[in-house]
């Protein structure tokens, strides 16, 4: 070390320049101790954190099993002595008390497990579900669009596309039947009040004044710039086969003036896994289901336990013996389907079995696609209807004049329709399909009008 009075010389200087070196060494390294110190302090609090929050949910949990299971020792030695019959009480509370506390922090400890793997869980399975463009929320052809807010408008349609079905499926084959049509066309109508469910049907061969849409290619479920021109006059089904999810969007806006809120594909292949997972669901029939087409699926009327291949069936067949109601029929069926297929998975039977749920979900995915769907979005679907009181789950078909017409289509009866959506879009009692639509009061009469404004429906 130099000396500030050693004279200024050559060597001084160098010496001192050693000195100076050696003084910011030894500065960066107390810096570098100091930080490695304080990540040292960090680490151990991060550690420290889940024992603290343990010991603050057993602390908890101890006040609630136990509040007054342990006293002061001063207190203890003022109790008076007691005799052998209340001691044997006392250590038979106190082993009831430890167990209780074991229990309750076992319990703690699974709520905290199971709740990470049903997080890891969820996100697994909404992953699982493919997502295809469909809805248009700010279209002009929905009404009344803020006094749907908070509404749940579910489009649901059941596509006949037979890519990736095997022939062993018993579907058909793409080569058989190519491209998809939209066999099945609902909605499934949740308000925001969650007080009724209305699920409304669409027949297939409903005409329809089908708009312009971009094409669709339903084995890569994407649109090309290609545009499928407007058609004045079509069926329903079609919507769907030109134009995908998208088109069949805009077709039901234009009809309903609701808007859609999630959209939920499902194709036949797949389907029966879905019923498989469950170990099939029960439906009621009047006739037996003899189709001219699919053969003999259930063989007499009844409540039956239909499997996947013949769940697929029950809501396919269009032409069954005896049944002059065609595709009305086949909604039936279909409504009853979904109303027997969703009260089975909310059953405790498949709700508190980890292996039923897990399948049905996973086949789910597997044989769904949208926009705006996964498992939040379908237990919204599958709670409110279980919740719902009974009489207030509403299955319809939209009214039309229940004859083709010379074109072969289903008309709609655009008064009786109009009243129904109107009654959906604010919350009010569903017209009564038997009153002729002149008799019903406009909706500026209040005091005789079916309801008005956006309130909860107590009828329907």
């Amino acid at each position: 070390m130099t000396d500030e009075l050693d004279t200024i010389d050559e060597p001084t200087r160098q010496r001192r320049k050693i000195d100076h070196t050696l003084a910011r060494f030894s500065a960066a390294h107390d810096e570098l101790e100091q930080e490695e110190s304080r990540k040292r302090e960090r680490r151990e609090r991060l550690a420290a954190r889940p024992a603290a929050l343990l010991e603050q949910t057993r602390t908890a949990l101890q006040r609630v099993v136990a509040p007054s299971a342990a006293e002061p020792a001063e207190k203890a030695e003022e109790k008076p002595s007691q005799t052998r019959l209340q001691e044997k009480k006392v250590r038979k509370t106190e082993r009831s008390v430890l167990i209780g506390r074991i229990v309750a922090i076992a319990l703690a400890a699974i709520v905290f497990a199971g709740t990470g793997a049903a997080w890891g869980a969820k996100v697994f399975f909404d992953q699982q579900f493919k997502s295809v463009s469909a809805l248009d929320e700010n279209s002009a052809d929905i009404q009344n669009a803020a006094g749907q807010t908070g509404d749940e408008n579910f489009l649901m349609v059941g596509s006949d596309s037979r890519d990736g079905a095997a022939a062993e499926d018993g579907v058909g084959t793409a080569n058989g039947t190519p491209g998809a049509r939209s066999d099945t066309v609902m909605i499934a109508h949740i308000p925001a009040d969650r007080q009724r469910v209305v699920m409304v049907s669409f027949p297939r061969d409903l005409e329809i004044s089908r708009p312009e849409c971009n094409r669709f290619d339903p084995a890569t479920s994407q649109y090309s710039d290609e545009k499928s021109p407007a058609q004045k006059i079509a069926k329903l089904n079609t919507a769907y086969a030109v134009g995908g999810p998208q088109c069949v969007t805009k077709v039901i806006q234009q009809i309903t003036g609701m808007k859609m809120t999630h959209f939920v594909g499902i194709d036949f292949n797949g389907f029966k896994d879905m019923v498989d997972a469950v170990q099939g669901v029960t439906v009621h029939t009047e006739i037996p289901i003899d189709d001219e087409v699919l053969g003999l699926v259930i063989p007499e009327a009844g409540d039956h336990a239909i499997s996947g291949d013949q769940a697929l069936n029950f809501v396919r067949a269009r032409h069954v013996k005896k049944d002059v109601t065609s595709d009305y029929g086949r909604i039936k069926r279909q409504q009853e389907f979904i109303g027997a297929l969703l009260k089975k998975v909310m059953s405790k039977d498949v709700m508190l079995n980890a292996g039923k749920l897990t399948g049905f979900v996973t086949a789910f995915a597997k044989a769904t696609f949208g926009d705006n769907i996964g498992i939040d979005q379908m237990l919204t679907l599958a709670q409110s209807m279980k919740g719902v009181d009974p009489a207030k789950v509403n299955f319809m078909t939209v009214p039309t004049t229940g004859n083709a017409n010379s074109r072969g289509n289903e008309v709609l009866v655009q008064g009786k329709a109009s009243a129904v959506f109107k009654a959906l879009i604010e919350n009010a009692p569903l017209p009564d399909p038997n009153k002729p639509v002149e008799e019903a009061a406009p909706p500026s009469t209040p005091a005789k009008s079916a309801g008005g404004g956006k309130k909860s429906a107590t009828t329907g």
